[in-house]
């Protein structure tokens, strides 16, 4: 193992133990610095210079759309810096080239509400019209968790990390767990929701207390991002929707929806669970309808006489 190598496993075992950072953001780490050095063929640290990097960066550009390669150098740069704050280095290169680029703005995908209606009726009918209990307790599964998430707006990873005692019944609020172990509270505003997922938790409680987790299979194991994806395709299917749907664009619909409602984008950051303010800001984009209600009634064109 070269010295390069051994101090990325020093960095990840920093990031894993003082950062506090969780399992996927590791991994994350981990791939991007290990293809840093295989790309750059760097063994030392001596040998990373400001023509290395360039070169470096236009191989990601070549490969990778800019957010992509955004994120790998965010890791890189991170590296870097721990060994500036360690003096395993005199100079760090990264302070000797300028990385600016353009990111294209990728609005956010929602789901016309329309879309979003039918798609739960064909749940509910399905619900309805199960010829199995085992077919019925699924399918209860499936409307709490798509529920939820139009409800509230978490994250896919946020709900299937979800806990039954972060879920208080009585008060109607949910405590979600969010990137980098950030905690925000949010409420469970509908009653129909509330009573159903009360009804699930009825009905799945013994899988629940076997996995600990609050949305789980009928194994007693713990519901996956790949099952909540493999669901919505199906449901997709019977209700005859051609829009591929997937789970993160509950989240959008959610924060669009609020935001055409005259919502505060303040309180849909906290509810979101967004660092910046910036981040959020990319749903005042999408709210067409909005703009749409703006322009026809605030426009001063429409008190012409002409």
């Amino acid at each position: 193992m070269n010295q390069l190598e051994i101090l990325l496993d020093d960095y990840l075992e920093f990031c894993k133990g003082q950062k506090c950072l969780d399992a996927k953001t590791l991994k994350a780490y981990q791939i991007d610095l290990k293809q840093f050095t295989t790309l750059t063929g760097t063994k030392r640290i001596k040998e990373v210079t400001p023509s290395i990097l360039e070169n470096f960066i236009r191989v990601l550009h070549e490969n990778y759309k800019p957010k992509t390669v955004k994120r790998k150098l965010a890791s890189i740069k991170a590296f870097f810096h721990y060994l500036e704050y360690k003096d395993y280095m005199e100079w760090n290169p990264f302070n000797k080239i300028q990385i600016r680029f353009r990111e294209p703005v990728i609005l956010p995908k929602t789901i016309p509400l329309h879309t979003v209606e039918t798609f739960l009726s064909t749940m509910y009918k399905e619900y309805k019209t199960a010829k199995t209990p085992y077919q019925k307790r699924n399918t209860l599964r499936d409307i709490a968790v798509i529920e939820l998430l139009f409800a509230t707006g978490m994250r896919i990873s946020e709900l299937c990390s979800l806990k039954p005692s972060n879920i208080d019944f009585d008060s109607k609020s949910i405590l979600i767990y969010g990137k980098g172990s950030k905690e925000r509270k949010i409420q469970i505003g509908n009653q129909d929701v509330c009573n159903l997922l009360k009804k699930y938790y009825q009905e799945f409680r013994k899988e629940i207390q076997g996995c600990s987790h609050f949305f789980a299979n009928q194994n007693g194991n713990s519901l996956s991002d790949q099952s909540v994806r493999r669901m919505i395709k199906k449901y997709s299917s019977l209700a005859s929707i051609s829009l591929h749907i997937t789970p993160h664009m509950f989240r959008h619909t959610f924060a669009t929806c609020l935001l055409e409602a005259d919502v505060d984008i303040r309180y849909i950051q906290e509810m979101l669970g967004h660092s910046s303010i910036n981040i959020t800001e990319i749903y005042t984009h999408v709210a067409m309808s909005k703009q749409m209600d703006i322009l026809s009634t605030k426009h001063p064109r429409k008190n012409f006489h002409i």
